[in-house]
């Protein structure tokens, strides 16, 4: 059997494409982090994650996995409620692969210094959020709250 060309797939390789927008993935990672975390009105976050999420979707984050989207409502209120005066804002804009995307943000107080910074990395399926994965950056002590870590 011969080798294909450098950088070319083989014979033997099935390619599967995305059949989810681009500009959809995009607005998800933008709204969510907007309407969702950003959100204060309960009522407000609620209707977008109905909108926005899957009904099975899972939220990865570092205390670990939320199921469903009541379980994410709760989750998103509870952090708002912590911070209810933070703002995300996004670094750069998002990036698609397939049917996944990532957005890097960052949140403090609105014109401040950011407390904390991350990464949202999703996964799309029918156009809803499926699964959520937040990465914090491990420096912060946003950080080593979320995971219980003691700071060094």
């Amino acid at each position: 059997m011969s080798q294909p060309e450098a950088g070319l797939p083989s014979k033997e390789t099935i390619m599967i494409q995305s059949t989810e927008s681009a500009e959809r993935i995009r607005e998800l990672l933008d709204r969510n982090l907007q309407e969702v975390f950003g959100e204060g009105d309960d009522n407000k976050r609620r209707a977008a994650i109905d909108e926005l999420w899957a009904e099975d979707a899972v939220l990865y984050v570092p205390p670990g996995a939320i199921v469903g989207r009541e379980a994410i409502d709760k989750f998103a209120g509870d952090l708002r409620a912590t911070h209810p005066h933070y703002v995300y804002t996004p670094h750069g804009a998002p990036q698609v692969l397939h049917n996944a995307g990532r957005l890097a943000w960052g949140s403090g107080p609105r014109g401040a210094a950011f407390e904390y910074t991350g990464w949202d990395v999703l996964i799309v399926r029918d156009g809803k959020i499926a699964a959520l994965y937040v990465f914090l950056d491990e420096t912060s002590d946003e950080f080593r709250r979320a995971s219980a870590q003691p700071a060094v």
